[in-house]
């Protein structure tokens, strides 16, 4: 059983849903075991903001925010890494 759940802002999934499949293929299970575990090897906590993590998927990034209380993980952006940080 996951420990999280995951929501997505309106704007992330349209992003995810813009994506060919076999970039979803590929990225959507990264945002899958993030339910199990939020803050995996490899992520970073983004500087600036309070509480958004990052973890790349090969030229993309999930941006993400994580409540411990509620145990929800919100993704709130999938972007191409040129436009993640803008």
């Amino acid at each position: 059983m996951a420990d999280y759940s995951i929501t997505f802002a309106r704007s992330a999934r349209k992003e995810l849903e813009a994506l060919s499949h076999s970039l979803i293929q590929r990225i959507f299970p990264k945002i899958e075991t993030l339910m199990i575990e939020p803050r995996p090897s490899g992520c970073r906590k983004l500087q600036g903001f309070e509480n958004l993590w990052r973890i790349r998927s090969g030229d993309y990034r999930v941006i993400y925010s994580v409540n411990d209380n509620l145990r929800i993980v919100d993704v709130v952006a999938v972007l191409h890494r040129r436009q993640a940080y803008e």
